[in-house]
């Protein structure tokens, strides 16, 4: 039973959302500096204050119990309140380690631009980039994994703020001499019976292409076991004759650089996605990733 004079500490907080972040008590201790020893009494403490059990632990993995998965949310709601306090009275802004989260069919095309701006305009910020599919990026971020995520939206999730940076369209990608190849004025139920090739399960981009195709009464041909990872090697598959693939305008440059390829456009309306910045509403830099969605806008490939 819950003590109600008991008040836990921010350490302790912060001991059980790095141990519920990471699910390992050595990650957890070195991003949070401290011993083994000392996160695990913060836990114990925080626990036995609460009268409830948080993380189970064994000798093979760490488990976060139905109770701390119900508690987290508001002991991160809680740790990011303080972190606004102390920045709201230093004036501080983006600076640090920044967890940005990237899906694949935007990363490879925006950081080259983005990087170098960040290092000239942010000096003092150390960007980490982790590359993953919406639904775990989703998931780092509520749970504080991450602190930013870019991704296309909407996604809808509470306690998420989502800030469009912009739209794009999407592309058919074919192999020369194709019947398509250099048409501007296509429509979207042209993917009707065409042999279209798919990213794998989990992007975002793969679930898009399909809810197009659903939109349009589309039934795309079935391309044997094709699978791909990357649109690198889709677009590779495209140049050798498996099939044509819709790829977001902002890959095109790349990579229809390379193999026997040509592309084909949508007339108006052309289908497309927009790209957004997403961050937990109780964030302390709110405003700080304001500033950093303007940045990733002017930046974006064009």
């Amino acid at each position: 039973m819950t003590d109600q004079t008991y008040q836990p500490t921010l350490s302790q907080l912060r001991a059980f959302v790095a141990i519920a972040e990471y699910r390992h008590f050595g990650t957890a201790a070195a991003r949070l500096a401290v011993s083994q020893p000392t996160l695990s009494q913060a836990l114990a403490a925080l626990e036995n204050g609460l009268g409830l059990q948080l993380i189970e632990r064994s000798t093979r993995r760490v488990l976060v119990t139905a109770a701390g998965m119900r508690l987290l949310p508001n002991a991160i709601a809680t740790l990011e309140a303080a972190d606004r306090f102390v920045a709201s009275a230093a004036g501080d802004g983006l600076g640090g380690t920044l967890r940005i989260g990237i899906i694949p069919t935007v990363a490879p095309y925006v950081l080259p631009g983005l990087l170098p701006d960040l290092r000239e305009r942010l000096p003092a910020l150390r960007p980490q980039i982790v590359e993953d599919h919406t639904a775990r990026l989703l998931d780092s971020l509520r749970t504080g994994v991450l602190d930013v995520a870019l991704l296309a939206v909407p996604n809808n999730m509470p306690g998420l703020v989502e800030l469009p940076l912009f739209t794009e369209e999407f592309v058919l990608v074919t192999p020369h001499g194709h019947e398509l190849a250099g048409r501007t004025d296509l429509a979207v139920q042209i993917l009707d019976a065409q042999p279209l090739l798919l990213l794998d399960e989990g992007h975002c981009l793969r679930d898009q292409t399909l809810e197009l195709c659903r939109s349009a009464d589309a039934n795309p041909a079935a391309v044997g076991d094709t699978r791909a990872a990357s649109l690198t090697t889709i677009v590779q598959c495209v140049a050798g004759g498996l099939g044509v693939t819709l790829i977001p305008e902002m890959a095109v440059a790349a990579e229809t650089a390379r193999g026997a390829l040509s592309v084909a456009r949508f007339a108006d309306p052309a289908p497309g996605r927009t790209i957004g910045l997403t961050f937990r509403a109780s964030s302390a830099h709110a405003e700080d990733y304001e500033y950093l969605a303007s940045l990733i806008g002017a930046d974006r490939p064009r």
